[in-house]
């Protein structure tokens, strides 16, 4: 039940903020969010006997997240200072694992939720299109696993993935797209439309296994608390982290 109400309130939210909200609303709610699951992966990462990035990456996500036009060589030179923040360790074994955490991170957090803000800019119902499709392939795995669920998908990550699951999610996400894209993105051509849709789905589910394998290996089942009956806010977005790179990367290079 406490799933269900907390996804009834955040629905509208979500919708206000991705169709109608200001872009300041709008940007201001993403970066919220984005500190959020920066301190819960931190959390993950420090169960994982991984000193926690500290301020530095929060500073560096923030500036991956809004500064226009970020390049390569700014990623570059987050990855060159984390390297050099990490060397104030004493035991150089934990040099490397510090370093690398924090550039994984910024990059899985606060690079991911960029292309999000990049997707809003070209079309809100793209971003939409990025989330939403996740969320009905969750309830499809979710119910499908439940009825015909046999095979494990990756049971050492998450035993209660099915193949079927999994399968049943990519089936509910392409009848989604197939209703959604014709009403809100008539210019996209359907087929390749709906490949994306099939690719960004499957990439959703492996953002729920990584995160899973995260929470696993740190031995928690949830990333927070902040959320009743859904966890934290890693656990709610981990599927789009992975899907809304895929989205828009097609989008933006085949100008849809």
């Amino acid at each position: 039940m406490k799933r269900v109400l907390t996804a009834l309130l955040l629905i509208p939210i979500f919708l206000y903020l991705i169709l109608w909200a200001p872009y300041w609303g709008f940007l201001a709610a993403v970066a919220v969010v984005s500190v959020l699951c920066y301190r819960e992966y931190a959390n993950l990462a420090a169960l994982h006997q991984i000193a926690k990035p500290g301020l530095f990456g929060y500073a560096a996500g923030l500036l991956v997240l809004f500064l226009p036009g970020t390049e390569e060589g700014f990623l570059v030179l987050v990855a060159i200072l984390a390297m050099a923040l990490a060397l104030r360790v004493q035991d150089l074994t934990e040099w490397l694992p510090g370093a690398a955490a924090l550039v994984l991170g910024v990059l899985y957090v606060f690079g991911s939720l960029r292309c999000g803000v990049e997707l809003r800019a070209i079309s809100p119902y793209w971003l939409l299109f990025a989330l939403s499709l996740n969320w009905a392939g969750d309830i499809a795995a979710l119910y499908t696993g439940k009825l015909m669920g046999r095979h494990k998908l990756a049971p050492h990550v998450s035993p209660a993935k099915t193949w079927e699951g999994a399968v049943g999610s990519v089936a509910v996400s392409l009848v989604y797209g197939a209703v959604y894209i014709p009403r809100f993105m008539p210019s996209a051509p359907l087929a390749e439309a709906l490949t994306l849709t099939a690719v960004a789905n499957i990439a959703g589910q492996l953002g729920d296994l990584c995160e899973s394998a995260m929470k696993r290996g740190a031995g928690v089942k949830d990333s927070g608390s902040l959320l009743p009956g859904h966890g934290g806010w890693l656990d709610r977005v981990d599927s789009s982290l992975f899907a809304l790179p895929v989205v828009y990367y097609v989008v933006k290079n085949l100008h849809w």
